[in-house]
């Protein structure tokens, strides 16, 4: 049987045969056949592969397991095995991700059958040498197929196929639809009103003379007829049809602005004089005089002086002249240096996250994700694992080539040099993985390529060539899946070399002087802390697999001994104080990050690569001994956390022991404001003000000092397009940049404007998704920008922007002692306003519960009213008696 007949799928068939029209001839079997055949020719002219089939390649190892060893126990006479499910569970539970059947763990799981049917594919039809039937029908069809049909029975069906039968007309039957036509429809219910519009009998025939002017200027030239509410008519309305819709719920905040109620105000001032008395006393005192003699003679040099040069220049104008000389406007804006993309490896991918490296000058690696939703990762995940999941290093010396191909397990969305040791990489996978690489092997073919070497010898021409074309490095190390994270790693940082953590989160001194730990966040509510040393708490099967592990060719063993069993050594979580649940954390920013602040000089730079030129091993380091611990108390052991709501939570990561189960837990957070209307995309602490911390979410940023509990002591007005990435200036105190998903970068400088940025530029077409700067040199500053496409843009740095000027430190400093003021002011007349209105409330509730009069019944109000009515008689007697009125009055009532 050929591989053609043995991809045949049974839905089609299905398919086929129930196209075919109906007949009493027809033999049994015969509709099947001919559908077969039918779909027999339309595989064969398919490029693609059948959604029934699985390609895999099976290892020689799993060719012995199952007993299906190419040209011994399958060969291409006989291509078919059949596999039991369970031995493919057994081996996935031995093996795990070893075994060649880990990608389709869920498949296998899931098939209904016993057994599954293995076929090999010796022409590599559908990319691999085997291939798995994952559906019970397509293996009865492979493994059965229909008999072949005669040419008597093909021309029989062909003839029965294409028999025509016109349809005969039917009497057509109402269902009622028509009523309900009659229904719906509009029908006219009110009289038409009817106008006759005529000419005069004299004017029939006439000549018509049409002009142009404005109908309100001629009389009844303009008749409006507007509508009116009918008010013989009331309907009232028991049903009505209306369409809502949904609007976003709008914010409106302000900053740095204090409203203050106009009033009209004035100020009298009177100068404050010495009596007669007094100034005769000053004038003749022995001080006076001795003061007006010891200042005379610099009086006189002063008014001399005044004559040759200007004593009211202003020296701050004069300053800001000498720095546009400079650098002017045409040197203010960032310039594009390089761009570099693979239209291979980086097509249709967006930039997570971009380092540079700390020797090599001029290489930047960047890692790429796939550009999808978390359903739309699920749906195809399965595609997904085919394509690779890349850290690319790329060299100024190459624009069009990756220097270097660091291979993930997963998509990358952090990683981290190892700053004690740049050739260590660590990195945090989508599925929840912690990575490590080692690229010593390859650190001389990148200084090669970047122009950089440490040999000074002259060259013979006799030493290697360096390898043309990007490298892939695989990675040497990965975390247990079990004992991770549950998603995606969305920030990893190193811990610094002066102090080591215990499993109590307590700081110890790091006697090797090498970052040996790190921490990781994801938003399934946990923070963890990771050690590359060998591990204590294997047990003695895991330390037995170590030790016999053999790791593939080309792979160093630097880290072999966590491999697949490295787990966290401190679980911490941010458990809510106000109320249940959990915080989860985006990024994380410790009291000590490394920056790339200063240049060092070439000596300097000599003299710390020839320090740490020696191969560390790794595996014989050993924890902190137990016996001298020594506990350093001056360590800041307190984070910042940016949560996916919005929030940032200062907390601590040492644990305390529960009262009740005596267990170590997460300390509850000390501080927890929420201020962004999206997830937190970037939490940094300033290079030069260590307590001043940068956040920037959703539609704004703001900048907080560690400390004040209240509130951000500076934060921005929401933006028209949303923040996606921002970072700190190596350089200048006061500047920051900003990315937002309109592809511009906003540039921030606090020295120059506070409500507004100093400069926006447009970088891309799409979203920027992750900045990093960097210092060349003293003359040359980079900034790196990676966009939603997958391009990197590095980008110079005018002079001003990295040019501090005089004093800038302490005057970016005061500006935010100021602000820390201004808050607390502002804090302090909030409590007194919410302390005078409770004040007024209560006077107001006092008043209120006072006794009120005594209510008066009808009688006394009766009697009241005829009292004030025999007073109004008698004042009116007055006015008609003095009137002499009253007489006349009194005779008509006696006429009466």
């Amino acid at each position: 049987m050929s591989t053609r007949e043995s991809s045949r799928s049974p839905s089609r068939t299905s398919k086929g045969s129930a196209r075919r029209p109906k007949s009493k001839e027809k033999k049994p079997g015969s509709g099947k056949r001919k559908a077969k055949k039918q779909e027999d020719s339309e595989v064969a002219s398919s490029p693609g592969q059948p959604d029934y089939i699985i390609p895999l390649v099976l290892t020689s190892k799993t060719q012995e397991i199952f007993q299906c060893r190419i040209d011994e126990d399958i060969t291409q006479e006989n291509p078919f095995k059949l596999i039991r499910k369970d031995d493919i569970i057994n081996d996935l539970k031995g093996r795990a991700a070893v075994s060649d059947f880990h990608p389709f763990k869920a498949l296998v799981t899931e098939y209904p059958g016993d057994e599954l049917l293995l076929v090999f594919d010796r022409d590599f039809k559908y990319g691999q040498n085997f291939y798995l039937v994952i559906t019970e029908e397509a293996k009865e069809s492979i493994l059965h197929p229909p008999e072949a049909l005669t040419e008597e029975e093909d021309k029989e069906d062909d003839e029965q196929e294409y028999s025509y039968k016109p349809p005969s007309p039917k009497p057509w039957v109402s269902l009622g639809s028509e009523k309900e036509i009659e229904d719906e429809m509009v029908k006219q219910s009110h009289t038409k009103i009817k106008f006759m519009i005529s000419r005069i009998q004299r004017k029939f025939g006439a000549k018509v003379n049409f002009g142009d002017h404005n109908a309100s200027d001629v009389k009844d030239g303009y008749m409006e007829c507007t509508s009116y509410q009918d008010k013989r008519f009331s309907i009232k309305i028991n049903e009505r049809d209306t369409g809502i819709q949904v609007v976003p719920f709008t914010q409106e905040n302000s900053t740095q602005t204090k409203w203050g109620y106009p009033r009209n105000a004035c100020t009298q001032y009177t100068p404050r004089e010495f009596t007669e008395e007094e100034r005769k006393a000053c004038l003749s005192s022995k001080d006076f005089k001795d003061f007006v003699n010891s200042v005379s003679l610099r009086l006189e040099l002063a008014l001399q002086q005044n004559e040759i040069m200007n004593a009211f220049l202003d020296d701050w104008k004069a300053l800001s002249e000498e720095e546009n000389t400079f650098g002017g406007k045409s040197d203010s804006h960032l310039k594009e240096s390089q761009s570099f993309t693979d239209h291979l490896f980086s097509n249709a991918k967006t930039i997570s996250c971009i380092n540079w490296h700390p020797k090599i000058h001029g290489l930047v690696a960047v890692s790429m994700t796939e550009r999808l939703s978390f359903e739309d990762r699920v749906n195809i995940s399965s595609k997904i694992l085919l394509k690779p999941s890349l850290i690319l290093f790329w060299s100024f010396t190459d624009p069009l080539h990756p220097q270097l191909m660091l291979e993930c397990p997963d998509d990358i969305y952090c990683f981290q040099f190892c700053p004690s040791d740049p050739n260590i990489i660590a990195g945090g996978c989508f599925n929840g993985q912690v990575v490590l690489w080692d690229i010593s092997k390859y650190q001389e073919s990148l200084m090669a390529k970047a122009g950089v070497s440490k040999n000074t010898a002259p060259k013979t021409g006799l030493e290697p060539s360096v390898p043309k074309g990007p490298q892939l490095v695989r990675y040497c190390a990965v975390s247990s899946i079990e004992h991770g994270h549950k998603n995606v790693i969305t920030d990893i940082h190193w811990l610094p070399n002066n102090f080591e953590l215990s499993n109590a989160g307590n700081p110890y001194e790091n006697k090797s002087g090498y970052c040996l730990q790190l921490v990781t966040c994801s938003p399934d509510c946990s923070i963890m802390f990771w050690d590359i040393r060998p591990q204590k708490t294997l047990t003695a099967a895991e330390k037995k697999n170590v030790e016999d592990k053999q790791m593939p060719h080309g792979v160093p063993d630097t880290f072999k001994y966590i491999d697949l069993t490295w787990r966290p050594f401190i679980r911490a979580i941010l458990p809510k104080s106000d109320m249940s649940g959990e915080y989860s954390p985006m990024k994380i920013s410790l009291s000590e990050e490394h920056h790339h602040c200063r240049t060092l000089d070439k000596l300097q730079i000599q003299a710390k690569e020839d320090k740490t030129e020696g191969v560390v091993e790794y595996k014989s380091l050993r924890a902190a001994s137990a016996k001298n611990p020594k506990l350093l108390d001056d360590i800041n052991t307190k984070y910042f956390v940016g949560t996916e709501d919005g929030e940032l939570v200062y907390t601590d990561w040492k644990m305390e022991k529960d009262s009740d189960t005596g267990k170590l837990i997460s300390s509850k957070p000390l501080q927890a404001n929420i201020l962004h209307d999206g997830a937190v995309n970037t939490v940094q602490r300033s290079p030069f003000l260590k307590d001043f911390i940068l956040t920037v979410g959703g539609w704004n940023f703001a900048i907080w000092r560690e400390g004040v509990t209240s509130g951000p002591i500076f934060h921005s007005c929401c933006s028209q397009k949303r923040l996606t990435a921002a970072h700190w200036s190596l350089s200048r105190t006061g500047v920051f940049f900003i990315g937002k998903e309109d592809g511009n970068v906003d540039v921030w400088d606090l020295l120059e404007k506070t409500h507004e940025p100093s400069q926006t530029q447009n970088i891309a077409a799409a979203p920027i998704t992750y900045i990093r700067p960097w210092i060349a040199s003293s003359k040359q500053h980079f900034l790196a920008v990676g966009d939603d496409q997958g391009t990197l843009h590095i980008l110079e740095i005018p002079w001003n922007l990295r040019h501090p000027s005089a004093n800038e430190n302490a005057s970016v400093q005061h500006y935010f002692e100021r602000e820390v003021k201004h808050v607390e002011y502002s804090n302090q007349r909030e409590g007194l306003r919410a302390t005078a209105k409770k004040q007024l409330e209560l006077k107001d509730l006092s008043a209120k519960t006072e006794t009120s009069p005594p209510v008066k019944t009808k009688e006394q109000t009766e009697v009241e009213q005829s009292k004030e009515y025999e007073l109004y008689l008698q004042f009116e007697g007055s006015i008609l008696s003095g009137l002499g009125l009253s007489k006349e009055k009194e005779e008509r009532t006696e006429k009466t």
